[in-house]
């Protein structure tokens, strides 16, 4: 999941222009962004099991905008929460409000530094507790928000070496967190001098800590979802050359084995769809909903594309909430909702 300038998800033209934007101590100064492709919803359907999971002419609903990169939805006891990476903030939002409330400002960076592009939260998820887990690029770590406000770094460092800037994260019910760790959060991406690990990658952590890589090979690895049986690992890759989803098969130790590419994206963006592959969610049968070139993609276990839920602009991450049937999604500076006909696994019921 990227970042109210998002990582490579957004138009090429747009995102070189603002890579080039002037920053100073971390922070985003004011500047003039170039004009933003207009939210544009639909429904595409491409096979006749799509309608099985949302109904025909279902409304996209819009229900805020005006971010500069709206990222990294949850669920949480009625209300919406998602980041705006670029600004350092989560917001919240629940049914009746016709604006968002800023949540947590500083939400990602909390000591300004130089270094960074994007510095604030991406990926939010829910611990089987309730509480909070954030991927904060800016302090280049994973931390855990308390019920009593306070937060606590899960992890900072693999082998002794800081992170680059995690981005999105899960939680399987043994309790591991697996987290990605793509370097969209600083300056120069894998040319950055603040970068100490020699790859991006997959990694897990479990209870006791203990943090091991699951995947090292990829080049921009970004959204994750595992299966409902929890056999399968799915890892978006936001790699404007590459433009993938991943599979891997999770062993009984909890390691990955017999990575292959699940679903390829670059016909889609050959054909100018707006954004790459990022944030991933799962249904109760399997079949995976994923940001991606058009909007969110929904895809059969089988790797067939049934159809998309369009947007028309780059489309960073999705989640379900409400009764559990409804899909929120972030898309560049809009949050919306379309009502499905299907849920997630029970572990991921709002």
């Amino acid at each position: 999941m990227r970042e109210g300038v998002k990582n490579f998800p957004r138009s090429l033209a747009l995102w070189a222009a603002l890579w080039t934007l002037p920053w100073s101590a971390g922070c985003v100064q004011a500047a003039t962004l170039p004009d933003r492709l207009p939210f544009t919803p639909g429904l595409e359907r491409l096979d006749p099991a799509f309608d099985d999971l949302i109904a025909p002419q279902t409304p996209v609903e819009k229900l805020v905008d005006g971010f500069t990169w709206s990222e990294g939805p949850v669920w949480k006891e009625g209300v919406l929460l998602f980041s705006d990476v670029p600004e350092n903030k989560i917001y919240r939002w629940k049914a009746g409000m016709t604006e968002a409330e800023v949540f947590m400002d500083p939400s990602g960076m909390l000591t300004p530094r130089a270094g960074f592009k994007e510095q604030g939260s991406n990926g939010l998820a829910l611990d089987q507790n309730g509480c909070l887990l954030i991927c904060q690029q800016g302090e280049r770590r994973i931390a855990r928000v308390e019920k009593d406000g306070k937060q606590t770094p899960l992890v900072t460092h693999f082998e002794g070496k800081r992170f680059s800037s995690p981005n999105d994260l899960i939680q399987a019910s043994n309790g591991d967190i697996l987290f990605t760790d793509p370097p969209y959060g600083l300056d120069d991406l894998d040319d950055s001098p603040l970068k100490e690990l020699a790859f991006n990658g997959v990694f897990r952590l479990k209870p006791d800590g203990h943090v091991t890589v699951l995947v090292k090979d990829l080049t921009f690895p970004n959204g994750l979802a595992l299966s409902p049986d929890e056999k399968i690992l799915y890892v978006a890759v936001s790699d404007p050359a590459d433009c993938k989803i991943m599979a891997y098969e999770v062993q009984a130790d909890g390691s990955v084995s017999g990575g292959r590419r699940f679903f390829n994206g670059q016909p889609l963006v050959a054909a100018g769809r707006q954004g790459l592959f990022d944030g991933i969610k799962v249904d109760a049968k399997g079949n995976v909903f994923a940001t991606g070139p058009g909007g969110v993609l929904v895809i059969a276990p089988d790797g067939r594309h049934l159809g998309t839920v369009l947007t028309g602009v780059p489309t960073g991450n999705c989640a379900w909430g409400g009764d559990g049937s409804v899909l929120y999604i972030t898309a560049d500076q809009t949050v919306c909702r379309i009502q499905t006909r299907t849920r997630p696994a029970s572990r991921y019921q709002p």
